[in-house]
């Protein structure tokens, strides 16, 4: 599941007539990397739920096919959260866990190699990265693969997680109900796996970092204006 539905407010005037998932970083959509990488992982269907501009993203996507996956939309009236987002779902995504996307990041993360973790009786696998400049302070820590609540040293979520559809389960699907605060409560109960990744990764929530991705990439790839 792409998490696609926010409204971007740290990104206007950009996301006022764009929805922030197709904003453009080396030459193409955040929204089109994340599609592209899970076709090439052996993913074969995503979801997108969706809010602001929904119909912006719809036209540009489509159902899938131009990026090698299925997709199906999550429509929300208004946006619904990221944990309100997933229980509204719920019906699309199924009972087994699935691999979570923030549509706003960038990551290099191996996939499929993420896609074949194993839950057990864990309902969620986090993905952390060393803290950037702009979150100093972290979200959570990391202890051999447990992620907790620990002062330090403390790590930063990526935005990108293995969950099982029972982290939301007392979440309904009209309730608008951030995914933080659960996983916080999960991970006091040692319900919470994770592993540190240390690669390519940005959080692209401000203009400025859109615009600091967008030369790196280019840069790289010699893409094109």
């Amino acid at each position: 599941m792409i998490l696609a539905a926010g409204r971007g407010e740290r990104l206007r005037p950009l996301t006022d007539r764009v929805p922030k998932p197709l904003l453009e970083a080396g030459g193409k959509p955040l929204l089109a990397w994340h599609l592209e990488r899970l076709a090439a992982a052996g993913f074969s269907e995503a979801v997108i739920n969706v809010a602001h501009l929904a119909e912006r993203i719809e036209a540009a996507i489509g159902d899938g096919r131009g990026f090698g996956v299925r997709v199906a939309y999550s429509r929300e009236a208004e946006p619904l959260e990221t944990a309100g987002g997933i229980a509204h779902a719920r019906e699309l995504l199924g009972p087994d866990p699935f691999l979570l996307l923030n549509a706003d990041v960038y990551c290099e993360i191996d996939l499929a190699c993420l896609g074949r973790t194993a839950l057990g009786d864990r309902v969620a696998h986090l993905v952390l990265a060393p803290n950037p400049l702009h979150r100093p302070a972290g979200d959570f820590s990391l202890e051999s693969d447990l992620v907790g609540n620990a002062p330090a040293p403390r790590y930063t979520y990526t935005g990108i997680a293995v969950v099982s559809p029972e982290l939301v389960a007392p979440v309904g699907p009209r309730d608008k109900v951030p995914l933080a605060p659960l996983l916080r409560a999960a991970a006091e109960r040692g319900r919470i796996g994770g592993e540190l990744y240390a690669g390519l990764w940005r959080d692209v929530g401000t203009a400025e970092r859109l615009a600091e991705l967008d030369a790196q990439l280019r840069a790289r790839h010699g893409a094109r204006r």
